[in-house]
Protein backbone atom coordinates (compact mmCIF):
# COMPACT_ATOMS: atom_id res chain seq x y z
CA UNK A 1 0.00 0.00 0.00
CA UNK A 2 1.49 3.79 -0.59
CA UNK A 3 1.04 5.62 1.92
CA UNK A 4 2.06 8.84 -0.07
CA UNK A 5 -0.78 11.48 -1.11
CA UNK A 6 -0.39 13.15 -4.62
CA UNK A 7 0.79 16.03 -3.28
CA UNK A 8 3.57 14.40 -1.43
CA UNK A 9 4.41 12.25 -4.89
CA UNK A 10 4.44 15.45 -6.55
CA UNK A 11 7.04 17.06 -4.01
CA UNK A 12 9.47 14.25 -4.26
CA UNK A 13 9.22 14.22 -8.05
CA UNK A 14 10.45 17.82 -8.14
CA UNK A 15 13.95 17.53 -6.99
CA UNK A 16 14.26 14.37 -9.31
CA UNK A 17 13.74 16.80 -12.06
CA UNK A 18 15.38 19.31 -11.01
CA UNK A 19 18.22 17.14 -11.00
CA UNK A 20 17.44 16.07 -14.29
CA UNK A 21 17.71 19.63 -16.15
CA UNK A 22 20.92 20.50 -14.14
CA UNK A 23 22.27 17.18 -15.54
CA UNK A 24 21.09 18.12 -19.08
CA UNK A 25 22.60 21.62 -18.63
CA UNK A 26 26.09 20.06 -17.57
CA UNK A 27 26.62 17.70 -20.42
CA UNK A 28 25.71 20.05 -22.88
CA UNK A 29 28.37 22.38 -21.92
CA UNK A 30 31.21 19.87 -21.87
CA UNK A 31 29.60 18.73 -25.38
CA UNK A 32 30.25 22.52 -26.72
CA UNK A 33 33.26 23.51 -24.50
CA UNK A 34 34.50 20.61 -23.69
CA UNK A 35 36.49 19.76 -20.12
CA UNK A 36 38.84 22.08 -21.18
CA UNK A 37 36.18 24.68 -21.64
CA UNK A 38 34.42 24.25 -18.40
CA UNK A 39 37.89 24.31 -16.16
CA UNK A 40 38.59 27.81 -18.33
CA UNK A 41 35.53 29.38 -18.29
CA UNK A 42 35.02 28.39 -14.52
CA UNK A 43 38.46 30.52 -13.57
CA UNK A 44 40.32 31.48 -16.30
CA UNK A 45 43.96 30.40 -16.88
CA UNK A 46 45.47 32.10 -14.36
CA UNK A 47 48.75 32.17 -15.86
CA UNK A 48 46.81 34.43 -18.15
CA UNK A 49 45.87 37.03 -15.72
CA UNK A 50 49.15 39.27 -16.70
CA UNK A 51 47.39 39.67 -19.75
CA UNK A 52 45.05 40.74 -18.46
CA UNK A 53 46.40 43.54 -16.57
CA UNK A 54 48.48 44.63 -19.73
CA UNK A 55 45.16 44.65 -21.27
CA UNK A 56 43.24 47.38 -18.86
CA UNK A 57 46.68 49.47 -19.18
CA UNK A 58 46.45 49.36 -23.42
CA UNK A 59 42.28 49.94 -23.31
CA UNK A 60 43.37 54.06 -23.23
CA UNK A 61 45.41 53.42 -26.16
CA UNK A 62 42.96 51.39 -28.30
CA UNK A 63 41.30 54.61 -30.17
CA UNK A 64 41.41 55.87 -33.65
CA UNK A 65 42.71 53.13 -36.11
CA UNK A 66 42.85 50.61 -33.59
CA UNK A 67 39.34 52.19 -31.84
CA UNK A 68 37.45 48.59 -32.28
CA UNK A 69 39.94 46.40 -30.44
CA UNK A 70 37.94 44.21 -27.57
CA UNK A 71 41.06 44.12 -24.95
CA UNK A 72 40.54 41.07 -22.79
CA UNK A 73 38.84 40.81 -19.92
CA UNK A 74 39.10 37.75 -18.51
CA UNK A 75 42.07 35.08 -18.70
CA UNK A 76 42.50 33.45 -21.67
CA UNK A 77 45.16 31.15 -23.57
CA UNK A 78 44.21 30.56 -27.20
CA UNK A 79 44.66 27.11 -28.44
CA UNK A 80 47.86 26.25 -29.74
CA UNK A 81 47.25 27.07 -33.82
CA UNK A 82 48.80 24.93 -35.90
CA UNK A 83 49.71 26.14 -39.90
CA UNK A 84 52.40 25.46 -42.08
CA UNK A 85 55.66 27.47 -43.24
CA UNK A 86 56.54 28.86 -46.60
CA UNK A 87 59.05 25.53 -46.40
CA UNK A 88 56.24 23.23 -45.91
CA UNK A 89 57.17 22.69 -42.37
CA UNK A 90 54.89 22.48 -39.69
CA UNK A 91 54.56 25.14 -37.11
CA UNK A 92 52.23 26.06 -34.10
CA UNK A 93 51.75 29.38 -31.93
CA UNK A 94 53.96 27.90 -29.48
CA UNK A 95 56.82 28.13 -31.54
CA UNK A 96 56.91 32.20 -30.66
CA UNK A 97 56.71 31.73 -26.92
CA UNK A 98 58.72 34.86 -25.56
CA UNK A 99 57.50 37.01 -28.24
CA UNK A 100 54.02 39.89 -28.50
CA UNK A 101 51.85 37.86 -31.82
CA UNK A 102 49.95 39.75 -33.76
CA UNK A 103 47.97 36.45 -34.98
CA UNK A 104 45.54 37.48 -38.24
CA UNK A 105 43.44 34.96 -40.13
CA UNK A 106 43.30 36.29 -43.73
CA UNK A 107 41.87 34.78 -47.41
CA UNK A 108 42.25 35.56 -50.74
CA UNK A 109 38.26 35.61 -51.25
CA UNK A 110 37.87 37.92 -48.35
CA UNK A 111 38.46 41.31 -49.76
CA UNK A 112 39.32 43.41 -46.32
CA UNK A 113 41.44 40.88 -45.60
CA UNK A 114 43.31 42.17 -48.92
CA UNK A 115 43.04 45.55 -47.95
CA UNK A 116 44.27 44.96 -44.79
CA UNK A 117 47.50 43.24 -45.42
CA UNK A 118 50.21 45.87 -46.68
CA UNK A 119 49.38 47.57 -43.07
CA UNK A 120 50.27 44.07 -41.73
CA UNK A 121 53.58 43.87 -43.99
CA UNK A 122 54.29 47.42 -42.76
CA UNK A 123 53.75 46.73 -39.09
CA UNK A 124 55.75 43.77 -39.55
CA UNK A 125 58.68 46.11 -41.34
CA UNK A 126 58.35 48.56 -38.66
CA UNK A 127 58.19 46.34 -35.30
CA UNK A 128 59.15 42.83 -36.64
CA UNK A 129 61.89 41.42 -34.33
CA UNK A 130 63.09 39.06 -31.31
CA UNK A 131 60.18 40.75 -29.02
CA UNK A 132 57.42 40.94 -31.75
CA UNK A 133 55.89 39.41 -35.18
CA UNK A 134 53.01 39.51 -37.52
CA UNK A 135 51.95 36.40 -37.95
CA UNK A 136 48.87 36.58 -41.07
CA UNK A 137 48.12 32.77 -41.53
CA UNK A 138 45.94 32.23 -44.80
CA UNK A 139 43.04 30.06 -44.49
CA UNK A 140 42.69 29.45 -48.61
CA UNK A 141 41.28 25.83 -49.23
CA UNK A 142 41.86 25.53 -52.85
CA UNK A 143 44.37 27.21 -54.82
CA UNK A 144 47.42 26.81 -52.55
CA UNK A 145 49.45 28.90 -54.92
CA UNK A 146 47.00 32.29 -54.85
CA UNK A 147 48.18 33.36 -51.80
CA UNK A 148 51.68 33.52 -52.60
CA UNK A 149 50.86 35.25 -55.87
CA UNK A 150 48.90 38.05 -54.57
CA UNK A 151 51.31 38.29 -52.08
CA UNK A 152 54.52 39.22 -54.83
CA UNK A 153 52.58 40.92 -57.04
CA UNK A 154 51.50 43.10 -53.78
CA UNK A 155 54.97 43.59 -52.84
CA UNK A 156 54.07 41.92 -49.40
CA UNK A 157 57.88 40.80 -48.50
CA UNK A 158 57.90 41.77 -44.78
CA UNK A 159 55.70 39.11 -43.60
CA UNK A 160 56.46 35.64 -43.25
CA UNK A 161 54.01 32.86 -45.01
CA UNK A 162 52.40 30.92 -43.26
CA UNK A 163 48.74 28.79 -44.32
CA UNK A 164 46.64 26.00 -43.50
CA UNK A 165 44.81 24.79 -46.21
CA UNK A 166 42.03 23.14 -43.58
CA UNK A 167 40.95 26.25 -42.12
CA UNK A 168 40.95 24.81 -38.62
CA UNK A 169 43.01 27.39 -37.36
CA UNK A 170 39.52 29.47 -38.18
CA UNK A 171 38.29 27.05 -36.20
CA UNK A 172 40.05 26.44 -33.06
CA UNK A 173 39.78 30.46 -32.54
CA UNK A 174 35.60 30.54 -33.27
CA UNK A 175 35.69 27.30 -30.43
CA UNK A 176 37.01 29.60 -27.86
CA UNK A 177 34.74 33.26 -29.29
CA UNK A 178 37.62 34.52 -31.11
CA UNK A 179 36.80 34.53 -35.04
CA UNK A 180 33.54 35.27 -35.69
CA UNK A 181 34.34 36.49 -39.46
CA UNK A 182 37.21 37.80 -41.76
CA UNK A 183 39.47 38.93 -40.95
CA UNK A 184 40.07 38.45 -37.12
CA UNK A 185 43.15 39.31 -35.35
CA UNK A 186 44.23 38.43 -31.99
CA UNK A 187 46.94 40.06 -30.03
CA UNK A 188 48.86 37.54 -27.56
CA UNK A 189 51.16 37.80 -25.42
CA UNK A 190 54.54 35.59 -24.45
CA UNK A 191 52.68 33.13 -22.90
CA UNK A 192 50.24 32.30 -25.63
CA UNK A 193 47.21 34.71 -24.09
CA UNK A 194 44.65 36.83 -25.19
CA UNK A 195 45.63 40.51 -24.78
CA UNK A 196 43.43 42.18 -27.31
CA UNK A 197 41.03 40.83 -30.20
CA UNK A 198 39.73 42.51 -33.20
CA UNK A 199 36.77 41.18 -35.75
CA UNK A 200 37.47 43.01 -39.06
CA UNK A 201 40.21 45.23 -40.83
CA UNK A 202 42.44 48.14 -38.91
CA UNK A 203 44.93 50.34 -40.34
CA UNK A 204 47.62 48.02 -38.22
CA UNK A 205 50.69 50.86 -39.86
CA UNK A 206 48.94 53.56 -38.08
CA UNK A 207 50.56 55.55 -35.67
CA UNK A 208 47.62 54.91 -32.99
CA UNK A 209 48.44 50.90 -33.74
CA UNK A 210 52.12 51.47 -33.77
CA UNK A 211 51.89 52.95 -30.15
CA UNK A 212 49.58 50.67 -29.00
CA UNK A 213 51.52 47.61 -29.92
CA UNK A 214 55.19 49.12 -28.55
CA UNK A 215 52.93 49.62 -25.21
CA UNK A 216 52.02 45.93 -25.16
CA UNK A 217 55.37 44.71 -26.52
CA UNK A 218 57.41 47.19 -23.37
CA UNK A 219 58.69 49.45 -25.69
Amino acid sequence: MNDQTPATRTRSRIPLALIAVIIGVGIGFVAVYGIGGLVRNASGDPTCRPAVELAKKLKPLAQGEVAALTMATQPLRLPNLAFTDADGAMRSLADFRGRTVLVNLWATWCVPCRREMPALDQLQAKLGGPKFEVVAINIDTRDPDKPKVFLQQAGLSSLSYFYDQTAKVFQDLKAVGRALGMPTSVLVDGEGCEIATIAGPAEWESDDAIKLINAAVGQ
